[in-house]
């Protein structure tokens, strides 16, 4: 395989983009290769070295907490639980939500292998479990996509959360988010009637 075939090859596997798409951009930047390509590489380098997992919410940040987490303006009392750094983006953009996030690193999945000790499960726990220690916490709102991964992990979580803090309310996101729905690709004020329209699990 050639450089130019290994380009395409390795743009195409990106989300959203296929060979066609790939094909494009490869030509893009061979066109431009002193310009657009290198301005691609020095940005991707940087994402290597300064890009690392918020130690608090799992979120991906440049600096350690992230922003949300260093915060003092967000609502302690309130977590909200998301599968992916995408879910946490697409609420933010939305600004339906003031408290602080965790992110869960993807859902249940028995036809992918993905099981609990594949998630951030336990560091979830041991995130709720010190917050309720410290007075901090009273609900943990689980945002997770409406499928049936989603709501198998939503009943999973919900528990282990009882087990570390009974008293805490465990609440998921209702009215607005249809079945099969991806919080990345709602509307703002779908997201808003959901959050505000969350149900207690």
């Amino acid at each position: 395989m050639n450089t130019v075939e290994n380009l395409i090859r390795v743009i195409s596997r990106l989300p959203g983009i296929g060979p066609k798409s790939g094909r494009k951009i490869a030509l893009h930047l061979m066109k431009n290769r002193t310009t657009s390509a290198q301005e691609l590489v020095s940005v991707i380098t940087l994402m290597q070295e300064e890009v690392s997992e918020c130690s608090s919410c799992n979120a991906l940040t440049v600096g350690n907490p992230c922003d949300i987490c260093s915060d003092a303006l967000r609502r302690d009392e309130i977590l909200c639980i998301v599968a992916d750094v995408s879910d946490l983006w697409a609420l933010e953009k939305a600004a339906v939500f003031k408290g602080r996030y965790f992110v869960l690193g993807g859902l249940l999945s028995v036809f992918d292998g993905i099981t609990p000790d594949d998630l951030n499960i336990k560091r979830l726990q041991d995130r709720v479990q010190a917050d309720v220690q410290a007075g901090l916490l009273t609900e943990v709102i689980i945002a997770l996509p409406a499928t049936i991964e989603g709501q198998t992990t939503a009943h999973y979580i919900a528990e282990k959360i009882r087990q570390v803090a009974p008293h805490v309310t465990v609440s998921q996101p209702a009215v607005g988010i249809p079945v099969g729905g991806e919080l990345d690709y709602l509307d703002d004020n779908t997201l808003q009637t959901a959050i505000s329209s969350r149900l207690r699990l």
